[in-house]
């Protein structure tokens, strides 16, 4: 994947996840808020790969 569809994955799987926290808080659901939690921590990893392959990117780029 390139660096936007990781950064774009990353912040969907950011949001489903925190709305899985929510519902599982509000329906007392402790196995959903970490399946939440987990979600959220993956779609942070997502959003800094695809941070790190545009950094890459754009110095590949500068140094050509």
């Amino acid at each position: 994947m390139g660096s936007t569809s990781d950064k774009v994955s990353g912040m969907a799987n950011e949001a489903v996840g925190k709305a899985k926290q929510g519902i599982g808080k509000a329906t007392g659901n402790d196995r959903m808020r970490a399946e939440g939690k987990v979600q959220e921590i993956k779609g942070e990893g997502q959003q800094m790969m695809g941070d790190a392959k545009k950094a890459v990117k754009d110095t590949v780029n500068k140094q050509m």
